[in-house]
């Protein structure tokens, strides 16, 4: 892959003030989080991601095990009994470990992020908190938490220091994983991602073919040494691996049979884990519950929407080159992303130049020069506020000259 070969403008040495710009990345390249991408941006996974190789074989070593258990004693044994045992066993099995790898390996619905503090006003209907953030910008009074109306209940939404951006409903920033995440449910070490909005349907796929599996191999050892002639106990001293199995399975199950029946609560519940341990919505009303039969069926016939992000995309590291463009609809607690890049910069055109912001083509410079005039003409300070306009006038052509420059 040859970025000239799409977009010569960029590799070429000849191109007129392109020598100042810096260099075009993938999105998944110049990715601000602690995810790891794979087959070029088109897998993500968390920094934990090296853990879903003990999952792999803490699954498929007991499971092929008994697989190949099965097959050998297919010859001694009826027929008609091990092949639908076998068969069933590499069906679950594999599905067990399909749904590990889609959970693992997709977008769990991460929130873009801005590179500047949102706007004092941005048209949303709530109450402000009273407690203020000043730590990155002094100048600028933002609230803590702004208040949103959801379902007749008022629901806090709480300003991300590190995603600068307020978290949309039911969302939370992920220490691990260094991003603000949809209808957050937790962040699982044995996945190695973040479990919310966009995964969250594999993931009680995975651990119920899990608890399933467990029990299956379970009962089918127990089986297979009864089915064997002679005592029981001289029977479990020669099948070893049998007895290993059952021990295996007797203790696996109790974690994530546990963890399947709890997830099974906060569905018919329409409860996330973040939710469940921080609000505990059985002392106050919860705003999402729908009654157990609705409940259920959005988790399972609910649309998974889109990733927010293309990973592939080109972009402009470069936090100067930004226009955000993000619209956020609390009342469902989703987020939409028009085509910009509001992680890392701004996009590029189709023949490969960086746009002009779209606020910058809108603004009428028409009068400026004049008014500036009149007002340094009559002793006054054209630019009061020391913060947006510098006082020099070396500054001030630096800005000049950015704003007029050509892309």
């Amino acid at each position: 892959m040859t970025c000239g070969n799409k977009n010569p403008k960029w590799g070429s040495s000849s191109s007129v003030g392109m020598a100042s710009l810096p260099q075009p990345k993938r999105l998944y390249q110049a990715w601000k989080g602690r995810n790891n991408f794979l087959c070029g941006g088109r897998l993500i996974f968390g920094p934990d991601a090296a853990s879903l190789f003990l999952s792999t074989l803490l699954i498929g070593v007991p499971a092929f095990t008994f697989c190949v258990k099965m097959l050998v004693k297919i010859k001694s044994d009826d027929p008609h009994f091990k092949y639908p045992v076998l068969f069933t066993g590499l069906i679950l099995t594999f599905l067990d470990l399909a749904f590990l790898y889609m959970t693992s390996g997709r977008d769990p619905g991460i929130v873009p992020r801005n590179t500047q503090p949102p706007e004092a006003d941005d048209g949303l209907d709530r109450t402000s908190s009273l407690e203020w953030i000043n730590d990155a910008t002094p100048e600028l009074k933002i609230p803590r938490t702004k208040d949103v109306l959801i379902n007749g209940y008022i629901i806090k939404v709480k300003y991300c220091d590190t995603c600068m951006i307020y978290r949309p409903p039911r969302a939370s920033h992920c220490s691990i994983c260094n991003n603000c995440v949809q209808k957050f449910d937790h962040h699982c070490p044995w996945v190695g991602q973040c479990i919310a909005l966009r995964n969250y349907r594999f993931f009680i796929l995975f651990i119920s073919l899990s608890t399933t599996l467990c029990i299956y191999v379970f009962v089918f050892s127990w089986i297979n040494l009864i089915r064997q002639e002679g005592n029981l106990w001289r029977v479990m001293s020669y099948d070893v691996v049998s007895v290993i199995l059952i021990v295996y399975c007797f203790i696996a199950v109790w974690f994530v049979g546990g963890l399947t029946v709890f997830h099974f609560y906060l569905i018919c519940t329409n409860q996330t884990t973040y939710e469940n341990f921080r609000y505990r919505y059985d002392k106050n009303k919860n705003p999402y519950n729908k009654g157990i039969l609705k409940n259920f069926i959005e988790f399972g016939f609910g649309k998974i929407p889109p990733s927010m992000f293309n990973f592939r995309e080109w972009v402009v590291a470069d936090d100067d080159i930004f226009m955000p463009s993000i619209s956020r609809d609390f009342s469902g607690g989703t987020v939409s992303l028009q085509k910009s890049d509001v992680e890392v910069g701004s996009q590029f055109s189709k023949d490969g130049d960086v746009p002009v912001p779209h606020i910058l083509k809108n603004l009428d410079y028409s009068g400026i020069d004049e008014d500036t005039q009149k007002k340094e003409g009559n002793g006054n300070n054209a630019f009061d506020n020391p913060f947006f306009f510098p006082d020099d006038s070396e500054s001030r052509n630096k800005a000049d000259s950015r704003f007029n420059q050509e892309p």
